[in-house]
C-alpha cells in the first residue's frame, strides 16, 4: 500500500505540473491557413505548378476592393475620395502594384509618340458618360475593376506572394484606416489577405468556444450519470489536464493549427470522457461491493485498463488512416489526433487511477449505486436479441443494402463558398465578387512553345486568340487576359483608341513593329505573362464557383479544344493553378480513403487477434464496425453533401471511435468465458457491466460531437451531425447485431 501511495503522490504531482507548464505555452499555438495544404502530394499537376510559379509567381496574390456607390460611381464627390484611397494603396505594406479606373489610363500614338488618356476624366464630370460608353466598349475592365451596373469600382492589388498572417492583419488594418480616412463605408474584399484574416480568426474562436461547450456538456453528463460532486470534478480535471498536454505539444513542436482546429478540443474531451467513465465504472462497482479502494484500483486497471489501451490504440490507428491522404492537412490532422487520443489514455490511467485512490470512499460514492432499471433495460435488449436473431439479421442485410445504395449517391461536385463561416464577413463579400464580378478561383493557363517557335512569334499570337476567343464563350470564365493583351492594346492605340481595334493586327510585319515598342514601353506588363526565354505563356482569368466536377469538366474541355483545334505543332496548353490543384482533391479522396480504411482495418484486426487470441471474435467485430462507415457515406449521399477533404475526417473519426464498443464488448464477454460462464451467462454479465459505459460514452460522443452545430464553420457543422448519428447506430449495431453473431458463429463446448 505504500508503494502505490507514493506512485499516486508521484503521478499526481507530475501531471499538475505538466499541465500547468503546457497552459503556458497556449498562446504560443500557432494558426494558420494556406490553400497549399490541401494540394495533392506527389501529384504531376502539382510539381508543374511549382516550375510555373517559379516563372510568374502564385496566382492568389491579389486583393480586391471593390466600393459601392448609389446610384452610380460616377459622382464627382465619389470618384474623388475613391482616387484618393487608390493613390494611398500604393504605400500599402506588401503591396507590389495597384489598379484603378481613376489611375489606369488608354496609351495614344500621335505623331509626337505615344501619350496618354484618362480612363475616367475625373475633373470633368461632363465627360463621365462617354468614360463609362467607353469602358463598356472595351470589355476590359467590366466585371474586374468595375461592375456591370456601375454601381461599384474596384482596387486591385498585386501583393507580395505568400503573405503570411501577421502580413495579412498588418495589410488590412492598412485598407480599412485608409477606406475610413475617405468615408468609403459601403465595401467588399476579396483576396488571400482577407481569406487568411477571417479563417485563421475563425479557427481561434472555433477553438475556444468549442472547448467551452464541449466541457459544459461532459459536466453536465457526469453529474446527471454518477451524482457525485467529487468524482465528477475527478473527471473533469483529469480530461482538462489531458486537453492541456496534448495543446501543449502541439505548441511545444510548433504545430500550426489549420481549419479543422476546432476538432481537437471535442476529441479530446468526449474521448478522455469515455475513458474516464470506462475505469471509473469498474472503480466505483468495486468498492460499492466493498473491495478496499487500493486493490479495487489494481482489479479495475487490470479488468479495463487493457481493453482502454486496446480501444485507445485502435482509435489512433483510425486516425492515423488519413496518412493515406495526399492532402498534408488532412495527414497533419490524423497525427495529432492520435497523439491526442494517446495523450488522453495515459493521462486517465495514471492520474485519474491516482486522484481516484486519494479520496475516501463515501466522497466518491453517489447517492444511489448503478440503478436496477439500467439492469432490467440491458437484460431486455440480450432478451430480445436471443428471441429475435433472424429479423436482427435480416434488418442488418436490408440496412446494408440502404446503405450501399446511398454510397452510390456520393458527389464530388463540392463548392469552395462552403468552407466559408456561416454569416460572416468574408462570406458575403466572396457572395459579392460572384455576383458582380467574376469570382474568386484563379485560372491559370499555360501555352509552352514548341519546335523552335516562341511564344512571341505572330502565327503563335494567333493561336493563343484563337483558344481566348473560346474562352470567353464559357459562362464559368471572366476577365482573361493573356501575352496577346499588350500588342491589342497597342494596336488600339495606333488607331485613335477606337474600341473595334482592341485586337491583334492583321499581319506579322505590325505585331513585330509592336514588339519592339514593348519591349522598350512595356517589359514589365509583358513580363507578367511570357517567361524569359519566351518559351511559356501565361493566360489568366477568374473562375465562377460552380462546383469541383463542372469546373472539372471546364478544364478538360479546354485542354481537349487546344488538342484537337490548335496547332500542337507549335504550342502545347496546360490548365494548372492553385484552384485546380484543389479540384483534384476529389480525384483522390476516395481511393485514399479506401485505401487508409483498408490498412487500418487489417492492422486493428492484428491488434484483436493478438489480444482476443480468437479469429472468430475477430471475423464477428469486422460487421458491427464497417456498417457505421458505410452508413456515414450513405448519409453523404441521400443528404447530397459532396465529399471534399475535410469530410474525409468522417470515416476515420467513426472508424476509430466506433471500434472500442465492440472491443469493450467483446472484452467482457472473453473475460466472463475465461472465468469459467457459459456462453449466456457471459452476455448477461456482459450486458449488465459493460452495457451502461457503453451506452453513456455513446450519449456523451452524441451530444459532443453535436456541440459543432453551434460552428459557423459548415463543413464542421456537417461533420458534427454525421458522425453523431452514426455512432449511435454504432451503438445500436454493436448491442444488437454482436450477440446474434456471438451465438451463430459461436457454439459452446
Amino acid at each position: 500500500m505504500n508503494y502505490l501511495s507514493q506512485v499516486k503522490k508521484i503521478c499526481i504531482f507530475l501531471f499538475v505540473i505538466l499541465g500547468l507548464y503546457s497552459a503556458t505555452l497556449l498562446p504560443y499555438l500557432r494558426f494558420s491557413f494556406d490553400f497549399s495544404q490541401f494540394f495533392p502530394e506527389e501529384d504531376p499537376d502539382l510539381e508543374f505548378y511549382q516550375d510555373f510559379v517559379a516563372e510568374f509567381g502564385t496566382d492568389d496574390n491579389f486583393l480586391l476592393i471593390a466600393v459601392e456607390n448609389e446610384p452610380t460611381v460616377f459622382d464627382q464627390e465619389f470618384l474623388k475620395r475613391f482616387h484618393a484611397f487608390s493613390e494611398d494603396s500604393k504605400d500599402f505594406d506588401f503591396v507590389e502594384e495597384r489598379s484603378s479606373l481613376t489611375t489606369l489610363s488608354y496609351p495614344l500614338k500621335t505623331s509626337f509618340g505615344y501619350t496618354q488618356l484618362p480612363i475616367i476624366h475625373l475633373d470633368d464630370p461632363s465627360a463621365y458618360e462617354k468614360d463609362w460608353e467607353k469602358i463598356k466598349q472595351d470589355k476590359l475592365f467590366t466585371n474586374f475593376l468595375i461592375d456591370q451596373k456601375a454601381t461599384s469600382t474596384v482596387v486591385a492589388l498585386r501583393t507580395q506572394d505568400d503573405i503570411d498572417y501577421q502580413q495579412a492583419e498588418l495589410l488590412l488594418s492598412q485598407v480599412r484606416a485608409s477606406l475610413k480616412k475617405h468615408q468609403l463605408e459601403e465595401y467588399h474584399i476579396l483576396g488571400r489577405a482577407f481569406f487568411l484574416e477571417a479563417i485563421v480568426d475563425m479557427q481561434k474562436s472555433e477553438v475556444l468556444k468549442t472547448s467551452i461547450i464541449a466541457a459544459i456538456l461532459v459536466l453536465i453528463i457526469l453529474l446527471l450519470v454518477y451524482r457525485s460532486l467529487p468524482l465528477v470534478l475527478i473527471s473533469m480535471v483529469s480530461i482538462s489536464v489531458s486537453l492541456l498536454l496534448f495543446l501543449g505539444i502541439l505548441a511545444l513542436w510548433g504545430k500550426e493549427l489549420n481549419a479543422m482546429a476546432a476538432f481537437y478540443p471535442v476529441l479530446m474531451l468526449i474521448v478522455g470522457t469515455s475513458d474516464v467513465i470506462h475505469v471509473s465504472d469498474s472503480f466505483i462497482r468495486k468498492i460499492q461491493s466493498g473491495i478496499p479502494r487500493y486493490k479495487a484500483i489494481r482489479s479495475s486497471l487490470r479488468e479495463v485498463g487493457l481493453t482502454t489501451l486496446l480501444t485507445s490504440v485502435t482509435t489512433a490507428v483510425g486516425f492515423m488512416t488519413l496518412l493515406s491522404s495526399r492532402l498534408a492537412s488532412i495527414q497533419e490532422f490524423g497525427i495529432n489526433a492520435a497523439i491526442g487520443v494517446m495523450v488522453a489514455y495515459i493521462t486517465i490511467i495514471f492520474f485519474t487511477g491516482s486522484l481516484l485512490i486519494s479520496l475516501p470512499e463515501r466522497m466518491l460514492l453517489g447517492r444511489k449505486s448503478v440503478s436496477k432499471k439500467w439492469v432490467d433495460l440491458l437484460q431486455g435488449v440480450n432478451t430480445f436479441t436471443k428471441d429475435y436473431p433472424r429479423p436482427i439479421l435480416l434488418g442488418t442485410t436490408v440496412f446494408t443494402i440502404l446503405c450501399l445504395w446511398g454510397i452510390s449517391l456520393i458527389s464530388t461536385n463540392y463548392e469552395f463558398k462552403r468552407t466559408l463561416p456561416n454569416r460572416s464577413e468574408i462570406a458575403a463579400d466572396f457572395e459579392y465578387f460572384q455576383n458582380n464580378y467574376a469570382g474568386f478561383r484563379p485560372l491559370e493557363i499555360a501555352v509552352m512553345s514548341k519546335n523552335d517557335y516562341s511564344v512571341l512569334d505572330y502565327s503563335v499570337a494567333l493561336e493563343i486568340k484563337k483558344l481566348m476567343n473560346y474562352l470567353a464563350e464559357i459562362p464559368s470564365i471572366g476577365n482573361l487576359q493573356s501575352s496577346n493583351l499588350p500588342f491589342q492594346v497597342l494596336h488600339k492605340a495606333h488607331n485613335l483608341n477606337k474600341s473595334e481595334f482592341l485586337t491583334l493586327p492583321d499581319d506579322a510585319a505590325t505585331f513585330e513593329k509592336y514588339k519592339k515598342d514593348i519591349q522598350k514601353l512595356g517589359r514589365q506588363q509583358l513580363e507578367r505573362f511570357v517567361n524569359k526565354d519566351a518559351s511559356m505563356a501565361r493566360i489568366n482569368g477568374r473562375l465562377q464557383d460552380i462546383g469541383t466536377d463542372s469546373l472539372k469538366l471546364v478544364y478538360e474541355k479546354i485542354e481537349n479544344y487546344a488538342d484537337t483545334k490548335l496547332d500542337t505543332t507549335q504550342i502545347k496548353v496546360k490548365v494548372t493553378g492553385k484552384s485546380m490543384l484543389l479540384d483534384k482533391n476529389a480525384e483522390y479522396i476516395r481511393s485514399s480513403l479506401l485505401e487508409g480504411l483498408f490498412f487500418g482495418l487489417l492492422l486493428i484486426g492484428v491488434i484483436m487477434v493478438l489480444v482476443f487470441r480468437n479469429l472468430k471474435l475477430f471475423i464477428i467485430s469486422l460487421i458491427p464496425n464497417m456498417l457505421p462507415i458505410l452508413f456515414a457515406g450513405s448519409v453523404l449521399g441521400y443528404l447530397n453533401i459532396p465529399l471534399e477533404a475535410s469530410l474525409s475526417v468522417v470515416f476515420a473519426i467513426v472508424f476509430g471511435i466506433a471500434v472500442d464498443d465492440t472491443i469493450h464488448f467483446l472484452g467482457k464477454y472473453k473475460l466472463g468465458i475465461t472465468q469459467g460462464l457459459t456462453q449466456e451467462q457471459a452476455l448477461e454479465k456482459t450486458f449488465a457491466h459493460t452495457g451502461r459505459a457503453l451506452v453513456i460514452t455513446t450519449l456523451i460522443l452524441f451530444f459532443g460531437f453535436l456541440v459543432l452545430l453551434f460552428s459557423i464553420h459548415q463543413p464542421s457543422i456537417t461533420i458534427g451531425i454525421i458522425i453523431s448519428v452514426t455512432l449511435v447506430t454504432a451503438l445500436i449495431l454493436d448491442i444488437l447485431l454482436l450477440p446474434v453473431l456471438i451465438r451463430k458463429m459461436i457454439k459452446e463446448a
